[in-house]
């Protein structure tokens, strides 16, 4: 009975397309059907739990390094923040291409028992007496690779799904489920090509904009903090405060647009939908130019030769990380004379901050859910592992190079620079899609199995 159950699992879900085979009828009971979609819930909840774990962790990150090893600083805390989208992209490709060729549970329980080492690890990585600050920088990496089982659960979703999409033109839905639904035999070019000619190009192109729309999210929600800082006179305390308000509503208003998208997108079709999200994108950041004569408060205080210091990604993110009784006597408050272009950079008004964040906020979940969708409908009925492998990695490198680019770039240049440089990016990512658009199509609509 156990070798029936794992010869089942690594049973494609399409069915078993391989040359000289005849399992091109695929029968789906209802049973099977409430499996499959029971199983696609643990996932999402498996997901999410990952998700709210870290969240927690990454607040107290700072004030536990401090604790830990007081030759820790600024720069290094940003090795460590970065050591988890690390861990995760080298991870994500391996795990993929186990759940190929192996049962989908034994990239998840190896991943999960890394997880739950490294967690272990990270919770008594103070009791060593030296070197302290590397075993943090080691745990985190080591939880950042157990989280690359995500490309294993995002390869099961599609493919899952993938087997609803080629049975849901079918005219009455919940009786084909009572009865089981019969799909049409493999065509004689997929049974010849097992790769089923997959369009490289468009795989490819969606990866790029994937890490594009990541990118674009991971800078914003990195540069919430110092920017509200420096524009508004804002406390370290009130920062994080009305930041993670912000970020809370933003979180809201993407559950919302994942409802109404998943209307809409049967009405325009998901490649529309990315074009229209990129392009609110591009408002949201172009709203965000300062424009005026009016100036951000300048902080006089602790000004030391006039000098513009290197500041690193790490020194810039420490106020979400400060602890408020750390600061019972306010520091100074405003946009610091140490960043020359405070002194003539006109400040962004909370108002354009705010239509900004709630454009943002609309365009970041539609391309997200979209540009993810094409990506599966592109590979098609085929094992996805090593590809959502690839997906997931492109996002772990958008998620490491995005705050070390805009606090880089800010830090130096000003908001001005820093948003004029991603609205550049945002048409550069439009006129992308607008060149592979009609490439991106479902892999059955290329085959001219269903029409688009």
């Amino acid at each position: 009975m156990a070798s029936l159950g794992i010869e089942a699992e690594q049973e494609p879900l399409l069915g078993d397309h391989t040359p000289g085979s005849r399992e091109g009828d695929i029968i789906e009971t209802e049973e099977h059907y409430k499996s499959r979609w029971r199983s696609i819930r643990i996932l999402y909840l498996t997901m999410f739990l990952s998700s709210v774990g870290f969240s927690i962790v990454i607040m107290s990150i700072w004030p536990y390094l401090q604790k830990i090893d007081e030759t820790a600083d600024a720069s290094f805390l940003g090795w460590v923040i970065a050591s988890f989208s690390l861990g995760q992209m080298v991870a994500s490709p391996i795990f993929g291409l186990w759940s190929n060729y192996r049962p989908r549970k034994e990239p998840l329980i190896v991943s999960i028992f890394i997880s739950v080492a490294a967690n272990c690890l990270y919770a008594y990585v103070h009791l060593p007496a030296s070197h302290n600050k590397y075993y943090m920088l080691v745990a985190r990496g080591l939880v950042g690779f157990g989280a690359g089982n995500v490309a294993v659960v995002r390869s099961y979703i599609a493919g899952a799904t993938s087997l609803q999409e080629r049975t849901g033109s079918m005219a009455n839905t919940s009786a084909c489920q009572a009865l089981g639904f019969i799909l049409g035999p493999a065509s004689p070019d997929e049974v010849q090509d097992p790769q089923g000619n997959i369009d490289q190009v468009a795989v490819a192109s969606t990866n790029v904009l994937f890490f594009v729309v990541l990118f674009i999210f991971a800078l914003f929600e990195t540069i919430v903090t110092p920017l509200t800082m420096d524009m508004y006179a804002w406390t370290r305390e009130q920062a994080v405060l009305y930041g993670g308000i912000i970020l809370a509503a933003l979180g809201v208003e993407a559950v919302i647009i994942f409802m109404g998208i998943k209307l809409l997108s049967k009405k325009i079709g998901e490649r529309a939908i990315l074009l229209g999200g990129l392009i609110v994108v591009w408002v949201g950041f172009f709203i965000l130019l300062p424009w005026g004569n009016q100036f951000p408060k300048i902080q006089w205080q602790d000004l030391r030769n006039n000098s513009i210091p290197n500041t690193t990604f790490g020194e810039i993110i420490i106020t979400l990380w400060k602890s408020p009784r750390d600061d019972h006597n306010e520091g100074p408050t405003g946009c610091p004379i140490e960043q020359a272009w405070c002194l003539y950079t006109p400040m962004i008004h909370v108002a354009q901050f705010l239509t900004s964040a709630v454009l943002i906020g609309i365009g970041y979940p539609s391309c997200n859910v979209m540009s993810y969708t094409l990506y599966s409908k592109i590979l098609g009925p085929k094992p996805q592992g090593v590809y959502m492998g690839w997906l997931t990695a492109s996002g772990s490198a958008a998620r490491i190079l995005g705050p070390v680019f805009i606090s880089q770039v800010y830090t130096s240049w000003g908001p001005r620079w820093a948003f004029s440089l991603v609205c550049g990016l945002v048409v550069l990512t439009i006129t992308l899609l607008g060149v592979v658009y009609r490439r991106l199509i479902a892999f059955s609509v290329r085959r001219g199995r269903i029409p688009e």
